[in-house]
């Protein structure tokens, strides 16, 4: 038996956001034997971007039940039936959030109709519902509503279930059985949802309490690393003590460092204190010597000043320092890579013109030096980064407003053509601290976005 399911929300981050409506068709295999749809009162305001694409407003939820007056029903109507939705992680993850604030751990197994149309109907344009359904003929009488939208899932999962019914099983069997010594608390059928995705992850102990949070560009493959490690005492306490998994996918590695290092702050997890998880160890620092030379040097981080700009190791940042060098006719000595009370070793192979010693005047070896120094500013104090979202058809937007992080957010492909004010609006507002600016600065600094949009 299938629970063929859709719903729609006040935004795309199940952490934070609220379901507005559900739909669910339940399915024998042959017909649809039960439905039950209804609005669901989010308990906060929709946005106005939200109602423009969904049509439901603040208005039509006024008097609609919240969602834990429908919880139990819902609870009765999926029991033991494989959950249906396209692209199911988005719909589970919402119910699984809207279960977990009630106290009550949701879980059922679920299929994808998005894997399953990319496996069993190959080459289509696109594989977004309303595209797809568009291309093979499946009409969808209420698009971006729960039950129009659950509608045409169902007689989506018909032609798939006669196009290869073999490829809708179950697998009761996985490399994650074999994993052993586990937490007893330990569910490991859930381990089978972990995606094969960018995002964060969340560990909790037999209490509940969070005790780790990473992030990955595999969410799965990582997790499952956690799970067999034997690298250190350390490690395997840990292992023994996660007794519940969660995830949030992000699509975007660069939201993925954003919110890992926001969460973290936020509830200070007892593995992440112990680790002393930092980032970017290493900084490059700048100063004045009292000659009055700029010095540019690579140090830990930690101290009170600003590092011009930060490095996961000493390595990384010492090779970033060497390329400035060559390519700006630095000083090595200033450069604090060569130590040295007389002249460096660039200057006896005549590649250092002798600031080191005195012999170039600190105005002329200055000026290289800050146009050195620029090449490590942030090019714009305004732009929007756009980026991979948590699904195809949708994409990631992080913003950086008079050089401070503003947040990030999610917007459907179909709505990229909005204005800036209306992207901006999408964004959820985040705090801004040094931590998250080094992060947005040295991952673009070394990592390829879909697009940075100056503004």
């Amino acid at each position: 038996m299938y629970a063929i399911l859709d719903i729609e929300t006040t935004g795309g981050n199940s952490a934070n956001e609220r379901i507005t409506e559900i739909a669910v068709y339940i399915h024998n295999g042959e017909k649809v034997v039960e439905e039950f749809q209804t609005l669901v009162h989010p308990e906060k305001s929709i946005p106005p971007y939200i109602s423009q694409m969904t049509g439901i407003t603040d208005k039509m939820v006024e008097k609609a039940p919240k969602f834990y007056e429908i919880a139990k029903h819902l609870i009765q109507l999926t029991e033991g039936k494989v959950i249906v939705a396209h692209n199911s992680s988005f719909d589970y993850n919402f119910i699984k959030r809207e279960y977990k604030n009630l106290g009550y751990d949701f879980k059922r197994k679920t299929l994808c109709t998005v894997k399953l149309s990319r496996k069993l109907l190959p080459g289509k344009k696109s594989y977004s519902l309303g595209k797809l359904c568009a291309e093979i003929g499946i009409p969808i009488n209420g698009r971006h509503r729960a039950g129009g939208d659950a509608l045409a899932t169902v007689q989506l999962f018909e032609l798939l279930l006669k196009t290869g019914a073999q490829e809708l099983r179950i697998e009761s069997k996985s490399k994650e059985d074999a994993i052993t010594n586990l937490n007893l608390n330990l569910d490991k059928s859930w381990l089978k949802k972990l995606p094969e995705k960018t995002g964060v992850y969340y560990f909790f102990n037999e209490a509940k309490e969070l005790i780790y949070i990473g992030k990955s560009k595999n969410i799965r493959q990582r997790v499952l690393q956690h799970l067999t490690s034997d690298s250190s005492k350390k490690a395997i306490e840990m292992k023994n003590n996660i007794a519940d998994i969660d995830f949030e996918v992000t699509g975007s590695e660069l939201v993925a460092l954003l919110k890992e290092s926001e969460e973290i702050k936020k509830h200070k997890p007892l593995y992440n204190r112990a680790q002393r998880r930092t980032l970017y160890n290493y900084g490059i620092f700048v100063a004045y010597d009292s000659q009055g030379y700029i010095t540019i040097s690579p140090e830990k981080t930690g101290n009170s000043s600003l590092p011009l700009a930060t490095f996961s190791s000493a390595i990384e940042a010492k090779n970033s320092l060497y390329k400035l060098i060559e390519k700006f006719n630095l000083c090595q000595k200033l450069c604090g890579l060569y130590d040295s009370q007389e002249a460096c070793f660039h200057y006896s192979i005549k590649k250092c013109t002798g600031a080191c010693i005195g012999k170039e005047n600190a105005d002329n070896y200055n000026s290289r030096a800050l146009a050195a120094l620029k090449t490590f500013e942030q090019k714009h104090q305004n732009f929007l980064v756009i980026d991979e979202g948590k699904s195809h058809d949708e994409k990631s937007i992080i913003l950086v407003e008079n050089g401070r992080y503003k947040g990030f957010g999610f917007v459907e492909l179909e709505y990229m053509e909005y204005n800036l004010d209306a992207l901006k609006e999408i964004v959820q507002h985040r705090q801004d601290n040094r931590d998250v600016q080094q992060i947005i600065k040295a991952y673009l600094r070394k990592n390829k976005v879909e697009k940075v949009v100056p503004f």
